[in-house]
């Protein structure tokens, strides 16, 4: 019954055929994206808002060798039609010109990034696990909210040079336990449902959440640190920002063109863009463009490595498309990270904790933002648990605190990575995913505008 809720690559493919029929086939190119997402979110004592949203894209691209038209709808029953105005978009904008023609390595085929146990995990079961948490929670003297989701993806490509379709599963938890003037939040997403553990997440946040109940503040001022996973994620997403694309790369900003082979982070920190790491994130085997998904090293052993490119940019500077194709609401085509991995090292967040006798525990940021792209700079606060370490131990939790630290600063000041990765969105990435594990970082300025 779930598999039948698909599109299929053939209903898919061949929409995109109509659409290529009408845009002329040489030089025009199409891609469609469906999202088919169902959500239960849970609050206090009761699952509210249920949801479920199907997000359809279909985009013909007309290309003319000095200038290309790209025309989109959100009806796969509009594929002509759109594929007869792109045609037309061209024409006039680039009259009598002939095609740059189609790459020869697009990607061809169906694939499959399916997890069965996710496809299954329907309203029933995700409310049970609602169920679970809020009843817990309560007993406990705590709230809990959140959402579960399951998320069924397709994507179709077809070109000139190649057809290709992949269907996958995408499951996400988030939960948020208030306790007191304390909270704690756990959040992951995967194609497996069952990877991501969602039980061992309820317990513990709920365990977090009572030992953060009775905040104190915290003295502006320069602590060593242990960032939860999240909290490095959250860092990895300004990756786009500081430089590694294509389109950095071409206007000579950022880290690549200006530091490519330098070290500027410990020799522990490898982040690389790579959308085929097993077991990990969302991987995904091909781009919006069809070009194969190829992995990234962005930072290899601390040293500034390759950005990633699409096929507009990789032309302009003679390389090759890595297959970080990308269109965003209301933004034109660039090349994008999707699948960000600071690679995981061999602690435990405990063994980390046990490496600073006087310092923090910082599990999360809220509302960060880039302030300079060339430093890295970011802004951002504390949020949820955070404590204390004294003596290489959790001691007690400290209220929110605002920062201003450079992405690079603080990987150059890294001296522990640990072992378990968790994965959270890109916001306004397709398919977009940030994956890292903690990381112990000296002398982190907290307090100061």
């Amino acid at each position: 019954m779930i598999a039948a809720q698909l599109r299929g690559g053939d209903e898919l493919l061949g929409r995109l055929e109509e659409a290529l029929l009408a845009a002329g086939g040489e030089g025009a190119h199409a891609f469609t994206t469906v999202r088919q997402g169902e959500h239960t979110r849970f609050a206090g004592t009761r699952v509210h808002q249920p949801q479920a949203v199907e997000e359809v894209q279909l985009m013909v691209t007309v290309d003319r060798g000095g200038g290309a038209a790209r025309v989109a709808t959100s009806r796969l029953e509009d594929a002509r039609a759109t594929g007869a105005e792109a045609l037309r978009r061209a024409a006039a904008l680039v009259p009598g010109l002939t095609s740059a023609g189609a790459p020869a390595e697009a990607v061809s085929g169906s694939f499959s990034e399916w997890d069965e146990d996710t496809a299954a995990w329907g309203a029933g079961a995700r409310s049970q696990v609602a169920s679970v948490a809020m009843t817990l929670a309560q007993a406990a003297g705590a709230t809990a909210n959140g959402m579960l989701s399951r998320v069924l993806v397709e994507m179709a490509t077809a070109g000139p040079s190649g057809r290709a379709y992949v269907s996958a599963t995408e499951a996400a938890a988030t939960l948020l336990v208030r306790s007191g003037a304390g909270s704690a939040y756990r959040g992951d997403l995967s194609r497996s449902v069952e990877r991501m553990a969602v039980e061992e997440m309820v317990h513990g946040a709920l365990a977090e959440a009572a030992a953060a109940r009775d905040p104190e503040p915290l003295p502006p001022g320069t602590y060593d640190v242990v960032l939860g996973p999240l909290a490095v994620g959250d860092m990895l997403t300004f990756f786009g920002a500081m430089g590694f694309t294509g389109e950095a790369v071409a206007a000579g900003a950022g880290a690549v063109a200006r530091r490519q082979g330098q070290t500027v982070a410990s020799e522990l920190v490898t982040v690389a863009d790579d959308a085929l790491f097993a077991g990990v994130g969302l991987p995904i085997p091909f781009d919006i463009e069809g070009m194969p998904k190829v992995e990234v090293p962005m930072l290899d052993r601390g040293r500034v490595g390759a950005a990633v490119f699409d096929l507009a940019t990789a032309r302009a500077a003679g390389t090759r498309s890595t297959g970080h194709a990308h269109i965003a609401r209301e933004e034109a085509p660039s090349p994008t990270p999707a699948n960000l991995i600071l690679r995981p090292g061999s602690s435990t967040t405990a063994e980390l904790i046990e490496g600073v006798d006087d310092g923090l525990y910082i599990s999360r940021f809220h509302y960060t933002r880039m302030v300079d792209p060339e430093t890295s700079a970011f802004t951002g606060v504390t949020r949820d648990a955070a404590f204390r370490i004294r003596g290489g131990r959790l001691a007690g939790p400290v209220a929110s605190s605002r920062f201003t630290e450079e992405v690079l600063g603080i990987l150059s000041r890294t001296d522990g990575v640990g072992s378990q990765l968790l994965s959270q969105p890109i916001m306004n990435v397709w398919n977009g995913v940030a994956s890292a594990p903690s990381l112990r970082v000296r002398g982190f300025r907290l307090g100061f505008r």
